[in-house]
C-alpha cells in the first residue's frame, strides 16, 4: 500500500451554509466544492445531504456534510471536549497571534496560546461545536528526533501501565537539554 496523504477528513456540521462562511471569513479557506445527492452513493439510504469542501493549505481538505434528516447532531458525552479536535498549522508566532487576533474580533473566544514546548496553539470552537486548534511550531532542533527516538518505548510502557511515561517530561518541566536557559543556567 502507498499512502500518499490525506485526501480530505469529513465531519458533520449544523447548517452547511454557516459553516462555509465561518472557514471563509474567519479562517481564510478556499470553498472548494459541494456534492448533494438524495440517497447516499455507498449505501443507496435515502437520505439528502450537502457535502462541502474546504481547502486547508497545502493541497489539505476539510470537508462537512450536512445531513438534516438525521438526529440533532451531539457530542460523545463520554469523551472531554478538548480530546477530539481538528488542528492546522499556522506559519509561526506571528501568524498564530494574528489569528488570536482576527478570531477575538470576529467574536469568537479564544484560549491560549498554549506553550507545547515544540508548539504553541490556541483552542477555539466553530459554529458546530468542532473544537479548532491552530498551532506554531517552536520545536528546537534535535527535539522531534528525541521525541521520535523515544516513542516505541512511551506506547510500550503506556501500554502496561496506562500511566504518563516520563521519556519526554522535559516537553513540560522545562529541564531538556534544548531549553537555551536551562543549558544556561546549568553551565554556571
Amino acid at each position: 500500500m502507498n499512502i500518499q496523504g490525506i485526501h480530505h477528513a469529513a465531519y458533520r456540521c449544523k447548517n452547511a451554509k454557516q459553516t462555509v462562511e465561518f472557514y471563509q471569513q474567519v479562517l481564510a479557506m478556499d470553498f472548494q466544492l459541494a456534492i448533494a445527492e438524495d440517497r447516499v452513493p455507498s449505501t443507496g439510504e435515502p437520505d439528502p445531504y450537502m457535502h462541502v469542501f474546504m481547502d486547508a493549505g497545502n493541497g489539505n481538505v476539510l470537508a462537512f456534510f450536512e445531513i438534516p434528516h438525521s438526529p440533532d447532531m451531539g457530542v460523545d458525552p463520554n469523551t472531554p471536549k478538548w480530546v477530539q479536535h481538528i488542528a492546522f498549522k499556522v506559519a509561526d508566532m506571528d501568524a498564530l497571534l494574528e489569528a488570536k487576533a482576527r478570531l477575538e474580533a470576529a467574536g469568537v473566544e479564544v484560549l491560549g496560546p498554549i506553550d507545547h514546548t515544540i508548539f504553541k496553539s490556541i483552542y477555539f470552537f466553530d459554529p458546530s461545536g468542532h473544537r479548532l486548534e491552530l498551532a506554531a511550531n517552536t520545536a528546537q532542533p534535535g527535539m522531534l528526533e528525541e521525541l521520535h527516538r523515544v516513542a516505541p518505548a512511551m506506547l510500550d510502557e503506556w501500554d502496561k501501565t496506562k500511566r504518563a511515561p516520563q521519556h519526554a517530561s522535559w516537553l513540560h518541566d522545562g529541564t531538556h537539554p534544548f531549553n537555551n536557559a536551562s543549558a544556561q543556567g546549568t553551565e554556571q
